[in-house]
């Protein structure tokens, strides 16, 4: 018989989250298709290790970003966030076992896009994307047999600075300029503080925790 999909579980990162019951009825393991059943997961878990990789790529990241705006501002900064990001994401997974990637409805590079799968747990951060002052999370799993995943999004909260000099709703023209030669399909301008500007996801083979 087909389940429909669990609601997206929000949390803060680092707060505990709830077990795996939450997702289904109590007693109840998931019968995804094909009839293989889910094996439970510890949740807290995978949320601890998941907001411990999003962290370090963000302060990673953030660290080059500020460097090079002191250097040499603006442009210089969006060259080191273009070869960076994924640099540093590769880096992250590498070391982690997970995807790691950053995400966006309004993306600037085409590649990170959303996909179907995503598109209501994302929402569901559009609507709050901070909890108590915390970027907000949500888990789903999904695959079924050696190709099962946990993921987890979190939710990057447009900032004032430094994010507003790249994102934000007044780019200076040499900023404007170069982002349309870089990315002539951008979509990730004129983010206001507090919105969600994009997600980054940590998608774990379920192996790994059960």
């Amino acid at each position: 018989m087909h389940r429909s999909a669990p609601h997206p579980v929000m949390a803060p990162v680092l707060a505990p989250v709830m077990a795996l019951a939450l997702l289904l009825p109590a007693g109840c393991a998931s019968l995804p298709e094909g009839g293989s059943r889910q094996a439970k997961i510890d949740e807290a878990a995978v949320m601890e290790r998941s907001a411990a990789v999003a962290q370090s790529f963000q302060g990673k990241l953030q660290a080059q970003l500020v460097a090079a705006l002191q250097e040499g501002g603006p442009v210089q900064a969006i060259g080191v966030c273009k070869d960076a990001a994924p640099q540093i994401a590769a880096a992250e997974s590498a070391a982690s076992g997970a995807q790691v990637s950053r995400v966006a409805e309004r993306n600037r590079n085409p590649a990170g896009g959303l996909t179907e799968e995503m598109r209501p747990y994302y929402a569901r951060l559009a609507e709050a994307p901070l909890v108590d002052g915390r970027p907000a999370t949500a888990l789903w799993r999904s695959g079924t047999g050696a190709a099962e995943r946990i993921n987890v999004l979190r939710a990057i909260p447009m900032q004032d600075k430094p994010c507003s000099t790249c994102h934000g709703t007044n780019l200076s023209p040499d900023v404007a300029e170069l982002l349309h030669a870089l990315y002539p399909a951008d979509r990730a301008t004129g983010f206001a503080p507090g919105e969600l500007r994009g997600a980054m996801l940590v998608s774990w083979p379920v192996k790994m925790f059960e």
